[in-house]
């Protein structure tokens, strides 16, 4: 599928929903499902570093998933655990920068080394910036920001946006452009919620494991047709007195 790579996002998240219903369907346990979601994973994050996109944010995790059955949140782990020892070599091969945003706290021990591990390896990469949010939830992102600056004895009082984001796990990564959701819900579940303040979401009811590379080329050039106006009006746009995101 030919894809024009002018005015893509820069930033684009998504929301990879639909592994246990895709599992449910076949008569498969749900793990089955979260196995095949982890082989589509890695074909989308291969379509997004072809296509130029800056970042990809992926909500492989969020901190409310703490509360599914222990078996199915062990699994989870155990996929993570398998993923950060077998597929970072391949992400140092393409050049991407791997990055993990979220409540690290609450993680495993050998997880969160592996983590750091991936991170160091990676660092130096210059390419596409995969930020992979695990135990992660945004009134939490928002919520460890404030606690940062109140522990580092900052002005509250005389906080600006500007400095505020700073402080976020996505600091540096800029606000997010696209939100991608699949599994057909249509909501952002707490996902990036101050950084997708100005996103543009779009919603298909492919389940994660049968969304592929078409279907990611599909919503790229789904917001390639959206007007964004960050308030303003048409004109504004049009006469470049509101400026668009900026990649970098």
């Amino acid at each position: 599928m030919f894809l024009d790579k002018s005015s893509l996002p820069c930033h684009v998240g998504i929301i990879m929903d639909g592994n246990g219903r895709w599992a449910n369907l076949r008569g498969r346990p749900r793990v089955e499902g979260h196995k095949q979601g982890a082989h589509r994973t890695k074909e989308i994050i291969e379509a997004a570093a072809e296509l130029g996109v800056k970042v990809l944010t992926l909500y492989a995790f969020s901190i409310e998933n703490w509360k599914r059955p222990e078996f199915e949140v062990d699994t989870l782990m155990d996929l993570l655990d398998y993923y950060l020892q077998t597929e970072i070599l391949e992400l140092l091969q393409k050049g991407v920068v791997f990055k993990v945003i979220g409540n690290r706290e609450k993680l495993p021990d050998k997880i969160r080394y592996l983590i750091d591990q991936a991170e160091d390896m990676t660092a130096s990469n210059t390419g596409m910036l995969l930020l992979m949010a695990i135990s992660y939830g945004g009134r939490d992102d928002i919520l460890r920001a404030v606690q940062k600056m109140a522990l580092n004895g900052e002005d509250i009082a005389n906080l600006s946006e500007e400095h505020f984001v700073e402080h976020l796990d996505t600091a540096g990564c800029g606000m997010v452009d696209l939100i991608i959701r699949t599994g057909g819900e249509k909501r952002i579940s707490n996902f990036l919620i101050w950084q997708a303040a100005y996103a543009e979401l779009y919603f298909t009811d492919t389940l994660w494991p049968d969304f592929t590379k078409d279907d990611f080329y599909d919503a790229m050039e789904d917001y390639k047709s959206r007007q964004r106006r960050f308030g303003a009006i048409p004109e504004d746009i049009d006469t470049l007195k509101v400026t668009p995101t900026k990649c970098t």
